[in-house]
This record gives C-alpha cells, structure tokens and sequence, in this order.
C-alpha cells in the first residue's frame, strides 16, 4: 500500500546549489532530492509525494515569523489523507525550528520529520539524501506520531532525533546532537533501533495559534558579560542562558553590571520576567544558582535553551496572564522536559 507524504520545502543547504564559490538556495534543488530519492530508494514507487514551497531562504535567515507560514501551509492541506509530513530545512537554525514545530504541533497524529544535508546534494559526502531516504523509512516503517530529525554525523550510523531534544550544530563542525548526547534511535541495516524508552503520545495535547512573540530577548553568558548594554524597551520576558553547571554570574566584585542577580532585579523593577535554562534539577545547586532564584528568577527546569526559547515565543504569543504562562510553561508537551 502506498504511502502519501507531505513534502514541504523551506530552502536551507539541501535546497540549495554551489555555483562558483558561493552556496544559495535554488528552486530546482528540492526536486533534485526527489530524484536522488527515486534512484537510490529500493521501492520509490511505493510511495506518493504532494510538494509545497511556503518559504524559501537560507537557514540562518530564519525568523519566528518564518514559522506561521511553514504551519499554515501544513494546515491548509487534509492531513487525513497523509502517512506523514517531512520538512527540508537548513542546519543552522534546525534545531529551533524543530523545537517550535514539536511543540505547535504537539497533537499531531502522524509523523512530522525535519530533513536536512551538511552540504549541497551535488557534493557526494552530502548526508541529505541519507537523511531524506531514512524519514521516508520511519513514515513506512513505524509511522509514530510526533516531530522527529534523521541526521547521520560524518563517520557515524544515522540517528534519529526527539525535535524538543535537538541541540543546535556543534561549533566548527555539522554534527548534531540531542540533549545529553542521547539521541532517541538509530537507523542501521533498514531497522531501527530505540535507543531510549519513551512513551510517546501520552501527553495531553494543547491547541496553539501559530503566535510567536516577538518580545523575548535571550541572552548567553560568557565572562565580562555588561548587562548594561541591554535595553529591556519592547521585552515581555529575557531567556537568560547557563553555563553547563546551570550557573551564570552572580558576583557583583568586578560591577554590578557583571552580575546577573543584579540584572534580574532590574528586569523585576521593569516589570520584564527573566527565564533561565538549561539546569537540571536537583535537590542541590552551586550558590549562585540559589541567589538567582532568591532574586526572582524563573528556571525553566530539563530543557534546552532551543526548546525553551520556541516555548517562551508560543506562551507569550497565546496567553495573556502570568498564570496561563507559567501553566504553559510547566507542561511537557513534546518531550522536551527531560
């Protein structure tokens, strides 16, 4: 029996073609995958693909805004009559993009895979077409509800990803992880293998508008952070990220500007919430993750800072009070909490 599956393209390397010496995005380059996929797929007749194009852009030009457009092309198709959905997006920013879509998407019924290739298909150590053959395999083969990311590391069998567990790019390279290197299968010999138990499914699914805020501000630690440099005008709420340990500065010795309890008190003074993530959570913590607390920061708690940020942009875009938000918030809706 035939599959149907939606094929949407976005752009990103795989959609994209090197002339000369510069990589940009090609309208014919999505169709060249499907034609890879006909002659290396040992059954491509088996299955039936309906293509859209809703955007078409390089992968770090990618806006929240970018997303509604993605969803609304998704929508506006009779789902009932599809196997599965596969998305072809760049790398860059893969990993928000996947988280965003797990989470809008957290009642869907078939699978949704995001696919994307290292290097342009005409390159042959390109993994995109690698990518692309194992998403349509796991929409024959096990047809799980949920948003997913087949990606194979150079020298490494192909793994498959939880989209709310997705870290971005590792600098300086085009591997991917999932959080705590713990990706949720593998994809080896045509047969897939669970790598972690998880029960998918099971949450309880909440209907979202395609409502991304436009007022978080994420900031990311590093030492001599001036937290002065920062104008909270047109901010509802910071995402503060965290060094590994689930700290960041909280010494006022070398200036108040540097120390981040002092920043949370002013974001407080100016009625602007302040997030903090990743940290797992444990009954211990260094102290200066307890004075952060103290002051009034929030933890997002066993989230990455990806999946955190696509969560903050859909809570503010579709509750109005600090309840609903943090009622959003708390729920595991994709997996995303570890």
């Amino acid at each position: 029996m035939k599959k149907n599956i939606l094929l949407v393209f976005t752009g990103g390397t795989i959609g994209s073609q090197l002339r000369g010496d510069t990589i940009s995005t090609d309208g014919n380059a999505g169709f060249k995958l499907l034609q890879r996929f006909a002659e290396q797929d040992p059954k491509p007749n088996s299955v039936n693909f309906k293509t859209l194009q809703p955007v078409q852009i390089l992968s770090e030009n990618l806006h929240p805004s970018h997303w509604p457009q993605i969803i609304a092309s998704i929508e506006a198709e009779d789902l009932s009559q599809f196997d599965g959905i596969i998305v072809t997006h760049g790398t860059d920013s893969l990993a928000f993009s996947a988280a965003a879509l797990s989470l809008y998407f957290n009642g869907l019924s078939i699978p949704l895979l995001l696919v994307s290739s290292d290097l342009p298909l005409d390159n042959p150590q390109a993994n995109g077409v690698a990518n692309f053959l194992c998403a349509v395999e796991f929409i024959r083969q096990l047809g799980r509800a949920g948003v997913f990311v087949p990606y194979r590391n150079p020298g490494q069998a192909m793994l498959i990803h939880l989209g709310c567990r997705l870290s971005s790019c590792l600098p300086l390279s085009s591997d991917f992880i999932s959080v705590q290197s713990q990706a949720w299968m593998r994809f080896e010999d045509g047969r897939f293998q669970p790598l972690q138990i998880l029960e998918l499914g099971t949450r309880s699914p909440i209907a979202l508008k395609p409502d991304f805020s436009k007022r978080i501000l994420v900031i990311r630690p590093y030492p001599g952070l001036d937290y002065s440099a920062y104008n909270l005008d047109n901010v509802d709420a910071v995402l503060h990220d965290l060094y590994h340990s689930g700290t960041a500065c909280a010494s006022s010795a070398a200036g108040e500007q540097y120390s981040l309890v002092e920043f949370v008190k002013h974001c407080i003074r100016q009625g602007v919430k302040i997030y903090l993530t990743p940290a797992l959570y444990s009954e211990s913590a260094y102290a200066s993750t307890h004075e952060l607390l103290d002051v009034g920061a929030e933890m997002i708690w066993n989230t990455s800072l990806e999946a955190a940020y696509a969560k903050l942009l859909l809570a503010y875009g579709n509750f109005d009070t600090p309840p609903a938000i943090s009622g959003f918030l708390a729920q595991n809706l994709a997996h995303e909490q570890l």
